[in-house]
């Protein structure tokens, strides 16, 4: 009996390119398309698609605003609907389309990461600490944290900055790429609405204790996994700052939990691990003094260390690039 199949297609063979045809190659393409926008360009300086939805969410907030937990239920639901659903229906426009879908991707990947602002705003906080200009550090710091500036010496100002590049690695970088890898574009848009949502209403005020609680604990649900993630990647590539992979991965496991966040806390003890450094401590936040637990064993960081934090995060950014396109490559297209 012959075979109708041509000479040389083995069953193992055909099966092998149908898997590979089945990936999901766009979006894996996108996600490195807009990671290199950002680290090329950075964000744009006018129309930032972050920046328009705070807007509107501001505009919103004022609208439906009360001190209590139901309207903020709404105010994030609403949120996360505006932040994912155009992205949606874009990627369901552009399903039957590689290059649309990896277009899209890229746009939303580049909108959603802040890579080149974060280190960016914290080489400016550098260079004038190495001026000797706190005046202008202070005056910077809020491009970065929400910490108050005013009392802070250089010591605070250079630890503020050290802990915030650590967890906005995570909060700008990861978590939108591994989201992204994940859902397609609108899990990219959509975690950037509720990471955007925590920073606008999700913090702990007489005014947002009640309203802003759901925003909070989505932000919280959101950063579980890209926490833990960033502080394994932190712990892989500490040699690019001197460090070592697993006393770094330790110093989070031992460090992290401590924290009042439940992911601040990794993203941060595994950049004091890597860096050799000792963070936490006091701070203030609105007025707010908070008394947060040390974190790390070594010695206090100094202003050189914020260069180190940030070439660590970009590295981190490369690691979580790769991984991200590896998982989008690997799972079935089409999605989301």
């Amino acid at each position: 009996m012959t075979s109708n199949r041509p000479a040389g297609h083995a069953p193992g063979h055909d099966a092998r390119r149908a898997r590979r045809a089945r990936r999901d190659w766009p979006l894996a393409g996108g996600l490195i398309g807009g990671a290199v926008a950002d680290a090329i360009a950075g964000d744009p300086a006018r129309g930032h698609p972050v920046a328009l939805f705070g807007r509107l969410m501001t505009a919103v907030e004022q609208r439906v605003y009360a001190d209590r937990e139901a309207p903020g239920i709404a105010y994030a639901a609403g949120g996360v609907i505006l932040g994912a659903g155009p992205l949606l229906v874009a990627a369901r426009v552009t399903r039957a389309s590689p290059a649309g879908r990896a277009a899209v991707t890229a746009a939303a990947a580049w909108a959603a990461i802040a890579s080149r602002s974060l280190s960016g705003a914290a080489r400016q906080i550098a260079t004038a600490l190495g001026a000797g200009d706190l005046a202008r550090a202070r005056g910077a710091l809020p491009c970065l944290c929400g910490r108050d500036p005013q009392d802070l010496d250089c010591a605070g100002i250079t630890r503020a900055v050290v802990e915030s590049v650590a967890e906005n690695t995570s909060d700008a970088i990861v978590a939108p790429l591994i989201w992204g890898a994940l859902a397609g574009p609108a899990g990219l848009s959509g975690y950037r609405a509720v990471n955007t949502l925590d920073a606008m209403v999700g913090h702990h005020s007489p005014r947002y204790e009640r309203f802003g609680r759901t925003s909070a604990r989505l932000d919280d649900v959101a950063n579980w996994i890209p926490a833990r993630i960033t502080a394994l990647l932190a712990a892989a590539c500490s040699p690019a700052v001197g460090g070592q992979p697993a006393s770094t991965w330790q110093m989070a496991r031992d460090y992290g939990p401590r924290h009042p966040s439940p992911n601040a806390g990794w993203c941060e003890a595994a950049f004091a691990g890597a860096l050799g450094v000792r963070l936490g401590g006091v701070l203030s936040y609105s007025g707010r003094t908070e008394h947060r637990p040390e974190i790390g064993t070594g010695r206090p960081p100094q202003a050189a260390d914020i260069a180190r934090a940030v070439r660590l995060s970009r590295a981190v950014t490369a690691s979580a690039t790769a991984l991200a396109a590896a998982v989008a490559a690997a799972s079935p297209a089409g999605r989301g």
